[in-house]
């Protein structure tokens, strides 16, 4: 994982001052590219322990449509418990857009319009199966409808599947990327999609692209990214997977191989 920690030496090296919702104040760039090939190994942090588990289980959570922490997530990880409310919903997130997109059908029989959703994923995979040379395999989070509605509007915003020579490959774009905390979940997160999708449509799962716009260290995570760049990257695992539907993993199903790690490293989250 040799480009995560040229992304935080980058930042650290050339990021400017800036504050920001949370009021904790970073260090910041915009516009930043990396790419992570899966055919050398599964893309995974392992200058410090990353929870794969909880990698797997959001991914899980967010492919059901979910959009409450007390479906199935927040027993085994805190990740969005700060955002949620009393009642543990967040609106319609991440996983309402890719599965539940909302559209208004006029009704020529009536006269008026009926609710119905478009299920982005669904949508993807069957595209990449009919029409692989297509431009247009993407699934966008960013529905500027629902931002008020959300309790916090989606970071990861959009990502684009390219197929090519049996290849499959996934582009993402982040807005916002809390490099420390956030990024390293992302990376594996999207990795883990792609590797699925690719599984679901007898594709090799190639590379994933990270696109960011404002990358940021927040100031309270400077020291322990620079105890992380004293370390060095070990051997990148492999993950197991069966060949099934991408809607019809379930955590059982996902197994990370060799994963070798250097300790925990604690940072706050900025709400």
């Amino acid at each position: 994982m040799r480009q995560y920690l040229e992304l935080c030496k980058y930042i650290l090296e050339h990021g400017e001052k800036k504050e920001d919702r949370t009021g904790t104040g970073t260090l910041s760039v915009f516009g930043h590219q990396s790419r992570y090939d899966l055919r050398d190994g599964f893309p995974i942090i392992t200058t410090k322990k990353i929870l794969f588990s909880a990698v797997v289980r959001e991914l899980l959570w967010f492919l059901k449509g979910s959009t409450n922490i007390n479906d199935g997530l927040k027993e085994f990880t805190p990740i969005w418990n700060a955002w949620a409310k009393e009642d543990g919903e967040l609106g319609p997130i991440y996983g309402y857009q890719w599965r539940k997109w909302e559209k208004f059908v006029r009704d020529e029989s009536r006269g008026d319009y009926r609710k119905e959703y478009v299920d982005q994923i669904s949508q993807v995979i069957e595209q990449i199966k009919k029409n692989p040379n297509s431009r247009r395999h993407i699934v966008s989070a960013w529905n500027v409808a629902d931002i008020d509605r959300m309790a916090l509007p989606p970071c990861h915003t959009f990502f684009q599947f390219y197929v090519c020579s049996g290849r499959l490959d996934c582009q993402l774009y982040q807005r916002s990327a809390d490099v420390a905390l956030g990024v390293p979940f992302n990376i594996s997160s999207y990795a883990l999609l792609l590797s699925m999708v690719a599984a679901e449509c007898d594709l090799t799962p190639g590379i994933f692209v990270h696109t960011l716009g404002d990358a940021h260290i927040y100031l309270n995570h400077v020291e322990g990214i620079q105890t992380q760049l004293t370390r060095s990257c070990k051997p990148l695992p492999r993950l197991q997977l069966p060949r099934k539907k991408v809607l019809d993993y379930v955590f059982e199903d996902i197994e990370l191989i060799d994963y070798q790690h250097d300790a925990f490293i604690k940072f706050p989250i900025a709400v």
